[in-house]
């Protein structure tokens, strides 16, 4: 599905009962695990011994996971909680019929892509050595959010900010639309120009 070399191949499925095991979790996670997930497979592994690349600081390997779903969703709690028993980098591929989504953690935030048709489905794995991958597989993933280029967490945080001052400015715009008070409204759109500059020199 990736097109990478045989080399990394693992496809070794996962038993959920392994999952439950490792990972500290409630008895909620893993009736989502339950109900949610068909199936977890260990498709590939990149390491410095699979292919020809250098392990990076951060990244030691790179797991990728393949997740079958029973529904077309699954829990935001879920694969924070699966990442937390493995201790390598991990790209998960959520699969659900003929479509796939994948979801990769950068600096403690998950970022996805769009469900897309299985035969369309690819990732871009370039880099001079593990962290360069998995950073660059997290800048595809996030659909632009992080930016081409500069520091990984720097770029998740500006993306937090981004996305807190665009709810914080729905919001205002909504009670502005219901403020009868003239002076009220002034002191609203004043503060709402605020933010909007805010978000506009982020942004730059």
């Amino acid at each position: 599905m990736l097109g990478l070399p045989r080399s990394t191949e693992v496809n070794r499925r996962v038993a959920k009962e392994k999952l439950y095991q490792n990972a500290a979790l409630s008895p909620q996670t893993r009736e989502m695990i339950k109900d949610q997930i068909e199936s977890v497979f260990w498709r590939n592994k990149l390491a410095d011994s699979t292919m020809a690349i250098s392990t990076g600081e951060t990244a030691q390997e790179i797991q990728i996971f393949e997740v079958q779903l029973r529904q077309k969703e699954l829990d935001k709690r879920v694969l924070p909680a699966i990442a937390k028993a493995i201790p390598y980098k991990i790209l998960f591929v959520l699969v659900f019929g003929d479509e796939a989504q994948a979801w990769i953690e950068a600096s403690g935030t998950f970022y996805n892509t769009d469900w897309q048709s299985l035969d369309g489905f690819t990732l871009k794995f370039e880099g001079l050595n593990l962290d360069a991958v998995y950073e660059n597989l997290a800048r595809q993933i996030s659909g632009g959010r992080l930016g081409t280029d500069g520091d990984i967490e720097e770029a998740v945080d500006r993306d937090k900010q981004r996305q807190r001052l665009q709810r914080d400015i729905a919001a205002l715009e909504k009670k502005l639309l219901r403020e009868k008070q003239f002076n009220k409204q002034v002191e609203l759109n004043g503060e709402l120009k605020r933010l909007k500059k805010e978000l506009e020199d982020l942004q730059s």
